[in-house]
């Protein structure tokens, strides 16, 4: 049987009213590891907001709480209002510039998947190891990729593999 997680309750009056006056930047967020969604409920200070930049891997779901401002989406300016209601579809670009009021947004969309340890896949092939090109009797290294012969004692180098 599936453990029951706790449920996960804040007022946006008591988060608003707990942070100092002139700070912005993330209130809330849900706590809970094992949850499916994310969510961040953040202030962004008059005049304020984030570059341009494309979300690729989640929509976003994005609500106006209080103050207002613009989202700019491919290009095109939407007027923020107290309750406005927008769903950012992954792919589309996206910035956000807080009003003279500020802005007080909350964020949901599926948890992204997290962070992990491992090889990545190279966008391009490495080039081809040159240590066959290192001479085995005096060390030198031969400046030409294609080189037969080392240029300091004149020892045959060890031919390229094929890739």
């Amino acid at each position: 049987m599936e453990a029951v997680r706790e449920a996960e309750f804040a007022r946006v009056a008591d988060l608003v009213a707990a942070v100092e006056q002139g700070r912005g930047g993330a209130l809330w967020r849900p706590e809970g590891v094992d949850r499916q969604l994310d969510a961040n409920l953040v202030r962004h200070l008059p005049g304020t907001g984030g570059a341009a930049y494309t979300e690729d891997e989640v929509d976003v779901m994005l609500v106006v709480v209080a103050g207002g401002g613009t989202l700019t989406l491919d290009g095109t300016q939407v007027p923020l209002t107290p309750g406005f209601l927008g769903l950012l579809p992954r792919g589309t670009s996206r910035a956000v510039l807080a009003g003279p009021d500020g802005l007080l947004v909350l964020t949901v969309h599926r948890r992204r998947r997290g962070m992990s340890i491992g090889r990545s896949t190279p966008a391009e092939a490495p080039e081809p190891c040159a240590l066959h090109l290192v001479c085995g009797r005096c060390h030198r290294h031969a400046i030409e990729a294609d080189a037969r012969f080392c240029t300091g004692c004149g020892t045959p180098l060890t031919p390229r593999a094929a890739p």
